[in-house]
This record gives structure tokens, sequence and C-alpha cells, in this order.
């Protein structure tokens, strides 16, 4: 197997680069490391396909940086990593593949901590479970679930800052992307009397859903974003909200689970001209991130901690709000002046 430390201009703040390849299982793909300063680096790991390399290595560099982010928002004393798995047709996801990516992620030594992402189950990382001991989010925690528990949170905090009222019943929200993610913060939605209008590509799922809860409104994903709904939730892969998205936008506040909502971060004034209140993801979506970091708890894994923990995201999110409004700035630049003033503490 090939590992090589690279090198790349442009992410220079990053610790490691680390790209990996097997000829026997085609296993290719890299894991990037952005801080270790605070602690180990977390974050999970992608078996995604992708274009080329360099869209899959910018997408582990700008993932890990964002995790470091939600790190330092958490409270969490770690930093930020990301891996990613490259598939394409010749690339089976055997159990001879993920033993050897176990391999690659122990060399690490404890510098980073991975798990379920998009294109792994918890039954992948239950088998790297058998390799290394550097795995985080296998059973019995559902780290998918404590993600969507953080929006929901983020999302009750931000109805509350508005309307003086937090309650769901009766307003309307838009998801787009009904994975793991969005469908738990679907069904949130709905046990609290919400009404929701959904975007999915995936046609079982969508069956799945009508099945279940035929109140629930399915649209094209090009429509979901310009409906008129209280809450718009972005749950899908990212970089959803651009200069033509923005512009169509009808909802009164934005907070979802996916990671670099944000095509531009100079897109928050623009946000914030409007008056539609966007919750950075990074705030909104680290109720994972919290509870697998719970299972480096060398006294245990305690749910009731987890909960505290993810309720306070919604503490949070006012308080990042009320300062919004006091300095008269975008929610996503108070929130980068925060993180700076913390990581300049730990270099």
């Amino acid at each position: 197997m090939l590992i090589e430390i690279i090198k790349n201009k442009n992410f220079e703040d990053h610790k490691a680069i680390i790209s990996f390849y097997d000829k026997t299982t085609r296993l290719k793909g890299f894991i990037a490391i952005h801080n270790t300063n605070l602690g180990p680096a977390l974050g999970g790991t992608r078996f995604w396909e992708y274009s080329n390399e360099e869209e899959a290595l910018n997408v582990a560099l700008n993932l890990s940086k964002i995790m470091t982010r939600k790190c330092i928002l958490a409270g969490l004393k770690a930093g930020g990593g990301k891996g990613v798995i490259i598939k394409d047709k010749n690339v089976r996801k055997t159990k001879g593949l993920l033993y050897k990516y176990a391999e690659v992620v122990n060399l690490l030594n404890g510098n980073f901590y991975t798990g379920e992402d998009a294109g792994l189950s918890e039954k992948d990382i239950e088998i790297l479970k058998e390799r290394s001991r550097f795995m985080l989010g296998t059973r019995p925690n559902k780290p998918s679930y404590w993600t969507a528990l953080g929006v929901f949170y983020s999302i009750k905090a931000a109805l509350k800052y508005l309307f003086l009222d937090s309650k769901i019943k009766n307003r309307t929200f838009a998801i787009r992307g009904l994975g793991k993610v969005g469908f738990n913060l679907l069904e949130l939605i709905i046990k609290s009397g919400g009404n929701v209008i959904a975007s999915e590509i995936n046609k079982k799922i969508i069956k799945y859903v009508k099945n279940k809860y035929p109140q629930v409104e399915i649209v094209e994903p090009e429509k979901i974003y310009t409906l008129k709904v209280d809450v718009y939730s972005p749950c899908s892969l990212g970089y959803e909200l651009n200069e033509r998205t923005v512009r169509k936008l009808n909802c009164k506040i934005i907070c979802g689970g996916s990671n670099n909502q944000l095509e531009s971060e100079d897109l928050g004034w623009e946000l914030y001209k409007r008056g539609i209140i966007y919750v950075p993801d990074y705030l909104a979506n680290s109720g994972g991130l919290i509870s697998v970091y719970e299972e480096l708890n060398q006294k245990g894994y305690f749910q009731k901690r987890v909960m505290s923990k993810i309720k306070n995201i919604g503490k949070k999110v006012t308080e990042m709000l009320r300062l919004s409004e006091k300095l008269k700035k975008p929610t996503n630049f108070i929130t980068e002046d925060l993180i700076r003033k913390i990581l300049r503490k730990y270099k």
C-alpha cells in the first residue's frame, strides 16, 4: 500500500494531508487533518464518487476545516479531520478494502478518529472497528439522530428569537435531502406538529416517506428553496446556497444539517440584508460530533451528558443571534470571529 504525506499551498493551515492507495483492493483517497492543537482530530469518512482526485481532496480539506469549527463551538477538546475514500465503477466496498483503510487510520496513532459519513453505514464502521480502535459512532450510538436533534434545537432557538415563540406546531418547514439526518429531522418536526415539504433524489427514500408520512409533500430539488416557509433546512451534501439560489429564497430562517451550505462566506451579508436568519451549519449540526466525542470519555459514554450539550446548542444560537443584532454583522462572521479568537489561544 502506498501512503504519502502531500503538500497543498492552498491549505497550508492543515497539520497533515495524507494520500493513500492500495493496488489489491483499489482503496484510494485522502485524510486531511486540519488541527490537533486542542486534541485529536475528529471527522467522519466518506465513500463517495468524485469527478477527479482534486475534487475529492478539496472535499477532505474543506470538511476537515469545518470539523475544527464544530469542535470549537461545541466546546470540545478536539480538532478537525476528514477522510475521503474515492468510489468508482472499479471499486467495491469489500471487507478487505475497509480493513486496508483501518490500517491507514491506525498509522496516524490516535491523531485522527473517524466514523460514519456519506457512503459508509453503521455496519461498515463495525467492520472497521475490528481492525482499528480509532473508530467512533458505532452501536448503540446514533450520530445522525443526534445531529438532527441539534438542528432541531437550533431551529427552535431561531424561531423563539424571531417570533418570541419556539413552537413547531402549525409552522411550515422545507427540508432538502432526506438522508439519515434529514429524515430524523423530518420525524422530529412532524412529531411536534409541524408541516413539512421535502425534496429528495433517491426514489426508494421518497417511496418510504410517502408511505410512512403521507402528509409530507415532495417537490423537486430546484423548487424546494423557493417555497414560502418559516424554515428552510438544507440537509444534502452542501454548497447549495449560492448567488442564484439565495436570490430565490422565500424563508425566514435557514438552519440545516448539511456542511458547507454557503458557496461563499460573503453570502452571509446578502442573507443579513434580506432579514433572513442564517444559523451557520457548523454550529447547528454539531450534535453528532458531540455524541461521538463522548465515546472518548474514559469514564464511559453518558447519554444524559450528550443530551445536555446538544440542548446547549440552542443557547449558543440565541447568543450568536443577539450578538449579530448588536454588532450589525452576519451570523457566520460572528462565529468566525469567535473561532479565530479561540484558535489563537492554542497555537
